[in-house]
């Protein structure tokens, strides 16, 4: 069964990149830019509702909002690779008519953001860290990877297995001891009085449970109600209120983009940082993965 729906999976990219993958067929790989992969259309849903546009430009979008832009190169590259994965990844799951909900910035959010010199400027860079890793995704065993991302750790990032339920060799602790030296590391929330208790914690300390009067919780529900920066808190009994103190922000699992960006100021291209945040993974142009298992 798990055969069949990894070969329906890649039925599915066929068809979403099929002018990509006849003229490889026909003309080979090195005749063929990658930037007519980047180029495919997809379905976005948008408040105006459904839209199609280039991958190209709603991954672009994703960047954006997700990693601050005044990042430098090689961050930005890892990102790209990161996003792009994600993306093909979910159109592979969900088949043809997939509607893909991860949030983005239309040009009028990067103004609003950036302002109009800062638009310009920023939309370049993103631009280029696209163009630069065209076509390029992260995979496991000759498969698409996830690809997680995130902010800031607590100085670790999680294990896959603790946050999915399922093992992922690739998602595993990897330590981040620069980011404990960021501004945002700690941050403290005070909020009315509540009978709370944390029940359990995975190996890094994310709360994974948290009891909230008769109801448990999850760590992430929690930290989404409460407006938190991370699920890594700690409760504590102050003046009649309850204190929270949370360390990173997101939800810790795969890549840290702030130790990302720490590695490329250091010299580390976006293939180290990779490597780094998902060992054993591989990098590789999309196409080429349709068409090897097309082949098997």
């Amino acid at each position: 069964m798990g055969q069949r729906l990894k070969k329906l999976g890649c039925y599915i990219l066929i068809i979403v990149l099929l002018p990509y993958v006849i003229t490889v067929f026909i003309n080979g790989p090195s005749t063929v830019s990658s930037s007519q992969v980047d180029s495919t259309r997809i379905k976005v849903k948008t408040d105006a509702g459904e839209v199609e546009m280039p991958i190209e430009e709603y991954c672009i979008g994703i960047l954006a909002k997700e990693i601050p832009a005044e990042y430098g190169e090689e961050a930005l590259k890892a990102q790209s690779v990161l996003v792009r994965t994600d993306i093909y990844e979910k159109v592979q799951a969900g088949g043809t008519g997939t509607v893909l909900e991860e949030e983005f910035w239309d040009q009028e959010q990067m103004e609003e953001a950036w302002g109009m010199t800062g638009y310009s400027r920023n939309y370049k860079k993103l631009e280029n860290a696209w163009e630069e890793t065209e076509g390029q995704v992260l995979t496991y065993e000759g498969a698409l990877a996830k690809t997680p991302f995130f902010r800031l750790s607590n100085g670790s990032t999680r294990d896959g297995k603790e946050v999915l339920g399922e093992d992922y060799p690739y998602l595993k602790i990897v330590e981040c001891p620069l980011d404990i030296e960021a501004v945002e590391q700690i941050q403290t929330v005070t909020i009315e009085a509540l009978d709370a208790e944390v029940t359990k914690c995975d190996s890094v300390g994310y709360v994974l449970s948290i009891r909230v009067g008769e109801e448990v919780v999850s760590g992430e529900e929690f930290r989404e109600t409460y407006h938190l920066a991370s699920s890594c808190f700690t409760l504590q009994e102050y003046e009649g209120k309850l204190r929270i103190t949370t360390r990173g922000v997101g939800h810790g699992l795969g890549m840290s983009q702030y130790t990302a960006e720490r590695m490329g100021e250091e010299g580390k291209t976006f293939e180290e940082i990779l490597a780094y945040f998902f060992p054993g993974t591989e990098l590789k142009e999309v196409a080429d993965i349709v068409v090897q298992e097309e082949e098997r």
